[in-house]
């Protein structure tokens, strides 16, 4: 039950902290493009190399969890449990440290 609470936490806090990062990256995106600035660009190819890697480690998660759940004859509840939570981890980690990133106040 403990790891349906957890799986419950990490999606809930993808889908509050998700959007924050996609507001927060469009307005540095618009005052780059209003100020001709070229951290457009480099705050877009950031993004786009991270959801590349984050994809990758998802899916790697998710196969080395569903092949430990298969091997140790676990639950189909608790196999999707433990395959969902590890596609999910790769995402929250991103979402959160792009969250403390741009939520710093730049000078």
């Amino acid at each position: 039950m403990a790891g349906g609470r957890q799986l419950r936490r990490d999606a809930f806090s993808l889908w509050l902290e998700a959007p924050l990062v996609i507001a927060m990256r469009c307005q540095e995106m618009g005052f780059a493009a209003l100020t001709g600035s070229t951290q457009n660009t480099t705050e877009m190819t950031r993004m786009v190399t991270e959801k590349m890697a984050a994809a990758t480690e998802s899916v790697v998660a998710a196969n080395f969890a569903l092949a430990k759940a298969v091997m140790t004859a676990a639950s189909p509840e608790t196999t999707a449990r433990a395959v969902s939570t590890a596609a999910l981890k790769p995402y929250g980690k991103r979402v959160r440290s792009n969250v403390r990133r741009l939520a710093k106040k730049k000078t």
